[in-house]
């Protein structure tokens, strides 16, 4: 079986690997900061080049931003992914360009058990049902993943550009902060790493002594248990999350699973239930019961995107 080439785009690194037909190749992967590279072109031109030249049949990159005609731009760096590039990148003959959340979903099928922490369970959902990814990392977005008898199909959006949904006086007095900065309070100003610091200096002013903290120090301040504003910050970050997903279940209907990815998810994964993810993912007035309908598990497994870019190109092979 021919190699091909997956990476893994986002904001701040570039995750680059090997994979033989829908199969990473164990121990090829390798993650690059992009700020160290001009473009995306010289990461792979890199990773080929320490792989020893190989040739690559495919390539299949997961962009963390919005794609069109093939073409993709990355929301938090100035990177712009086409076909053309990775084409000239890569010599590779097949090549295709995914939002980083289509790549997840593209992955969810064929998850281990054991890469997933589950948080909130449901009844057993028929082999077809709707699946949705939501990824809380730089930025915001959210997949629906969709079985048809000989695919999958996982429509792109852009769910982070939406408007915050706010329910709570601390809800609203925090996205009016963010609007007479910004103009407009989009859910990833808020459901991000960005968006945890934003929340703690709103939290601190409101204080009374105005400070600011990086998403790092805020989790650690967090897990020592020594700066009551980085528990209300979390707790209004878990909130917020969780009213947020719990409309993205309600628009989707996934009976098979939300399923939250991202180094921001999984770094609230310890803190879910006890501030409040149930409560406030289900506080939907006659709905709320409605809302058992949908488990909620956290994605621990870093490849998941790269598996998702390499069973994507497996299954293109397969159909052509």
């Amino acid at each position: 079986i021919q190699l091909n080439l997956v990476a893994d785009v986002g904001g701040t690194n570039t995750r680059v690997a090997l994979a033989r037909g829908a199969n990473l190749v164990a121990g090829s992967a390798t993650k690059f900061a992009n700020r160290d590279f001009s473009d995306l072109g010289s990461v792979l031109q890199t990773y080929i080049s320490d792989q020893g030249n190989i040739y690559c049949a495919g390539a299949c990159v997961a962009v963390a931003g919005p794609v069109q005609d093939g073409t993709g731009h990355l929301t938090n760096l100035n990177w712009s992914i086409d076909r053309a590039l990775l084409i000239r990148s890569t010599s590779a003959a097949n090549v295709a360009v995914l939002n980083d959340l289509q790549a997840q979903g593209h992955g969810l099928h064929s998850l281990p058990q054991q890469s997933l922490k589950h948080i909130l369970g449901a009844p057993e959902p028929k082999p077809n049902a709707a699946k949705l990814v939501v990824g809380i990392g730089t930025g915001f977005n959210a997949a629906v993943v969709y079985a048809l008898s000989d695919r999958l199909l996982v429509p792109p959006s852009e769910s982070g550009h939406a408007d915050l949904p706010t329910q709570t006086t601390a809800d609203f007095q925090l996205a009016n902060a963010i609007r007479r900065e910004h103009g407009f309070c989009a859910v990833d100003e808020v459901l991000s790493g960005r968006g945890l610091e934003r929340i703690y200096n709103w939290h601190s002013q409101e204080a009374g002594n105005r400070a600011e903290l990086s998403a790092a120090d805020i989790m650690q301040s967090l897990a020592s248990n020594t700066d009551p504003i980085a528990k209300n910050s979390a707790r209004h970050f878990v909130h917020l999350a969780a009213v947020t997903i719990g409309n993205l279940a309600l628009t989707y209907l996934p009976y098979g699973g939300v399923y939250l990815a991202g180094g921001v998810a999984r770094a609230f994964a310890p803190y879910l239930a006890a501030y409040g993810f149930e409560q406030s993912f289900k506080d939907k007035g006659r709905f709320a019961d409605f809302m058992d309908n949908f488990s909620v598990s956290i994605i621990e497994d870093d490849d998941a995107a790269l598996n998702g870019c390499a069973r994507y190109l497996g299954a293109q092979t397969l159909a052509s």
